[in-house]
């Protein structure tokens, strides 16, 4: 099992906060920082110092880690045009000597899309630009250097792309794709994912889409477990109840309800729920850090967490 540092930079924090817990992330000996990528807080928080880039956080990062993966769980196909984003994470793949994974989604948050500017297409639409971006950063990818790559879309036209410059992963970075596993999510995860990822639900769900997507993915004749198979579930660990009745209430979170959907209790119990989501498959959770300051939490999980389900 491996577990990943996950957070919500979106909610408040600045680029050296950011920082200072991938490091940590690194030192403490977790296999990968990952981060959302939105444009504006949610709920009721003052969302100060204000949002932060992803791509751009990840390229900072790429030179101040030298083991820890990186990636986005997940990009909306809306915020970049495909051809730049691959030219962005290739840039990002060789500045981190192979190190990234983009996480790539249709979007939903509509509030971001109207705050800054961005075109927010109906679902239907979304799910189109999000199957074209697919088509397009694994074909310029995959393409033999040499050749030129041409894509006619309804949404996006490629005409003679030298497909430049190549990631440093071959044939490229992995792409997670993730969400309820519905019939074109799952069938879009069949054609292009090297890993699925479902989050922030219990067991039995979490079972559920992972069973759907292994059927998308056997139909398409790909091995069932050719992909991984992840999730990701807001993280709250302590040895006693005071400390974690403080440490949800940093955040505003609910321990009863963390302890339901999320992954919360004593380093014994979080062993425990990792275990039942290892038994359906899943090869990597996600720990999403709601408190970034925190960081006797992240050493809490390592010295106690990961070192048995490693």
């Amino acid at each position: 099992m491996k577990l990943r540092i996950f957070t919500e930079p979106q909610q408040g924090a600045t680029y050296t906060e950011l920082l200072r817990v991938a490091k940590a992330t690194e030192d403490l000996g977790f296999d990968a920082f990952f981060r959302s990528d939105h444009y504006l807080k949610m709920g009721d928080v003052s969302g100060l110092p204000g949002p932060t880039d992803a791509l751009l956080t990840m390229a900072g990062m790429a030179r101040e880690t030298s083991r820890i993966r990186l990636g986005t769980l997940v990009s909306p196909a809306t915020f970049r045009l495909p051809g730049p984003l691959a030219i962005s994470i290739a840039q990002i793949d060789e500045m981190s000597n192979g190190r990234v994974e983009l996480g790539l989604g249709a979007g939903w948050f509509e509030a971001e899309h109207s705050a800054y500017g961005i075109p927010f297409p109906g679902l239907v639409d979304r799910y189109d630009i999000f199957e074209e971006q697919l088509a397009i950063l694994d074909g310029l990818w995959r393409l033999p250097a040499g050749e030129k790559f041409n894509f006619k879309g309804t949404h996006y036209q490629l005409v003679d792309a030298p497909a430049l410059p190549k990631p440093v992963q071959f044939p490229r970075p992995p792409i997670v794709l993730g969400g309820a596993g519905k019939k074109r999510s799952a069938a879009l995860a069949a054609r292009y994912a090297d890993e699925y990822n479902t989050g922030f639900q219990p067991v039995p769900e979490t079972a559920t889409v992972f069973d759907r997507v292994r059927a998308a993915v056997a139909e398409a004749g790909r091995e069932a477990d050719s992909i991984r198979y992840s999730t990701a579930l807001t993280t709250v660990v302590a040895r006693d109840d005071a400390g974690l009745a403080r440490r949800a209430a940093a955040f505003g979170g609910d321990v009863d309800e963390l302890r339901k959907s999320g992954l919360a209790g004593s380093p014994s119990e979080v062993v425990d729920k990792i275990g039942r989501y290892a038994e359906i498959g899943a090869g990597t959770v996600y720990l999403q850090i709601m408190d970034l300051s925190d960081l006797e939490h992240l050493e809490l999980i390592a010295a106690e967490v990961l070192p048995q389900v490693q």
